[in-house]
């Protein structure tokens, strides 16, 4: 998925790949991490920040120097599991794109650290928990632990145990929720569950013929995906996030593509940052990524589906 999205971005016109790389630019701060749309530098934030500007191609050696600074100052310590998984992996683009090594400079193992943060989070039932008080385990963070292991090149325990919790999620409408005891399926549960399921080599056709179908019916009259069927509005996430899973499910050419256009560009600031859906007024470096991502997507010409550069009003011809 991160050469299909950098191969879509390579197509950005400079003015739109500059504009926005400005803008996260801005969000960086003294301490070298990147905040939110308020308060101080946050591994979260941070993660985005750092991955939309490689998506851009505009993460700068500075920029990733001071952000690796900042990411150090945090790798030896116990952090909420999000955080962490926020660091490892902007840790691991941190060195793909710099050499830069924010354990060793911190003064801890990789490895152990890894293993041992992980493991707090690990449940019986074969995945991993949103937080530490979590009985069970969470669809999302058992897909971003299992992406975080294999990004490091590390050992994923018991795969089959774990391809069969993600199973069991699965409703009857072909969509994935969150926790066990939920009963409506959501687009940003079925998109980790169809991540994770591709990423232990276990994405069969059962599960494409089922949640395709799901993840296209969320797509509203914004041209962007809702989150779930109760909920009436579209959002940047949910967009992204389904699209990410139709990819992976090989049925992006289904969507309506220049709805989904549509519907990113009228969520681009024009000074740069996407905000999150129509309701939202102030863009953030999260959005950003969904929405440069969810561009990127759309970009690509594999998909059958026409450029946004062939678009004469589209996001990318300012």
């Amino acid at each position: 998925m991160t050469f299909r999205l950098s191969a879509g971005a390579a197509r950005f016109s400079e003015p739109f790949s500059q504009r926005h790389a400005a803008f996260l630019a801005a969000a960086q701060n003294a301490d070298g991490g990147f905040s939110g749309r308020e308060g101080p530098s946050d591994l979260y934030y941070t993660g985005f920040a750092l991955r939309a500007l490689a998506l851009v191609g505009r993460l700068e050696d500075d920029v990733a120097r001071r952000a690796g600074e900042f990411l150090s100052q945090h790798a030896c310590k116990p952090l909420p599991a999000i955080d962490f998984l926020s660091l490892v992996l902007s840790a691991a683009l941190l060195e793909a794109a710099s050499g830069i090594d924010v354990f060793a400079r911190a003064g801890c193992n990789r490895t152990r650290t890894l293993e041992e943060t992980l493991q707090r989070f690990r449940r019986p039932d074969g995945g991993y928990a949103k937080t530490e008080r979590s009985l069970s385990s969470s669809t999302y963070h058992t897909f971003l632990t299992a992406a975080c292991l294999d990004l490091l090149g590390a050992g994923i325990p018991e795969p089959q145990r774990m391809a069969a919790l993600i199973r069991s999620r699965q409703r009857p409408d072909g969509g994935f929720v969150e926790l066990d005891a939920l009963p409506h399926s959501g687009t940003n549960p079925t998109a980790a569950a169809v991540g994770l399921l591709k990423l232990l080599g276990v994405l069969d056709d059962s599960t494409r013929s089922l949640s395709a179908p799901f993840l296209l019916a969320m797509q509203n009259r914004e041209g962007g995906l809702r989150a779930n069927t109760r909920i009436p509005v579209a959002d940047l996430l949910s967009t992204f996030a389904g699209l990410t899973a139709l990819a992976d499910l090989e049925a992006l050419s289904a969507i309506d593509a220049a709805a989904a256009r549509r519907y990113v560009a009228s969520l681009e600031s024009p000074e740069g940052g996407f905000r999150g859906a129509a309701w939202d007024d102030r863009a953030d470096p999260e959005y950003t990524f969904y929405g440069l991502g969810t561009l990127a997507l759309l970009e690509i010409d594999s998909f059958g589906i026409p450029t946004l550069e062939s678009q004469v009003s589209g996001p990318l011809r300012r």
